[in-house]
């Protein structure tokens, strides 16, 4: 029998345990700022509410959320996801860490452009002034898909002097492959990794995650609730969320939980019922066998 839905819980985000990022704890289950500017990803003709894009974050907060992932080039035509946190966080909580990146950016028409080295405390401080703050908690180098294969040293050095600086405390890395997360080891710590991740990744994804577990690396994956196994995987995440009570996106969710202690999770909504539902996935225990089967169906 179905146990009642999730989202009649009375869940908050710790329940889904915390980990640290360097000297910082937060709640494993976080926040995903990205859709809070307009209806899709970086959409340029459909702004969001902007009360209750406000009201979502104010909500993320008062259910436990404390970890927050954001960026400068997070903007529509009218709203920015920097400017939206500001409004309705600051003063910001002690315990709140706000995560950003850098290296992408995005020019008044919205084109993109990738900064060079010397240009990344241009986008640090672009942050700064956004947020509201005279430092940033986490600030991840966003790599260029062109670069996959590539040494990342030059710009992860220009970041690691921001942090002797005083303008970064902690470093981060996104969209990396585990020869760029050594490389850069050696120039400053890294506390976290953000890639693509959920069921059905691909194995080098699977080895990054269980790398970054070895070095004690928060493994914070996006995208882990898109679909896009289709037939047998999109099948047994439903019959799953029927046994629970559940929707398919907080199987998916509590899946890339339990794949470890040290893997954050950062859904991103602008709908208050979707929050309340991401916030809730993080007290749903999937069953080894549900975990097992889940992997089998992707392949």
């Amino acid at each position: 029998m179905p146990t009642r839905a999730l989202t009649s819980w009375n869940n908050t985000a710790d329940s889904a345990g915390t980990w640290r990022l360097g000297d910082l704890t937060v709640n494993r289950l976080g926040f995903g700022a990205m859709r809070l500017t307009g209806s899709a990803p970086f959409d340029q003709g459909v702004p969001s509410d902007r009360e209750r894009a406000i009201g979502v974050l104010r909500r993320a907060v008062e259910l436990g959320v404390n970890h927050i992932d954001t960026a400068a080039f997070y903007f529509s035509s009218t709203r920015s996801a920097n400017e939206l946190i500001n409004r309705a966080l600051a003063p910001y909580p002690d315990e709140l860490v706000i995560a950003t990146k850098v290296w992408p950016g995005r020019d008044s028409s919205g084109a993109w452009r990738w900064a060079a080295p010397e240009e990344l405390r241009g986008q640090v401080e672009e942050n700064l002034r956004q947020l509201g703050r005279d430092h940033l908690d986490v600030v991840n180098l966003r790599v260029p898909p062109s670069r996959k294969s590539g040494s990342i040293a030059e710009h992860f050095g220009a970041l690691a002097e921001l942090r002797e600086a005083g303008l970064v405390r902690h470093l981060g890395l996104s969209n990396v492959t585990g020869a760029q997360l050594a490389e850069v080891r050696d120039i400053a710590p890294v506390v976290c990794v953000q890639n693509a991740y959920g069921i059905g990744a691909p194995r080098e994804e699977q080895e990054l995650l269980r790398v970054c577990g070895e070095l004690g690396i928060a493994f914070v994956p996006f995208s882990a609730i898109a679909g896009g196994g289709g037939g047998e995987e999109e099948a047994a995440v439903l019959a799953i969320a029927r046994a629970h009570g559940a929707s398919p996106a907080q199987v998916r969710l509590a899946w890339t939980l339990q794949q470890g202690p040290h893997v954050l999770a950062i859904p991103g909504t602008g709908d208050p019922g979707h929050l309340v539902e991401n916030v809730a996935a993080g007290a749903l225990q999937l069953t080894e066998e549900e975990v097992a089967r889940l992997r089998v169906s992707a392949g």
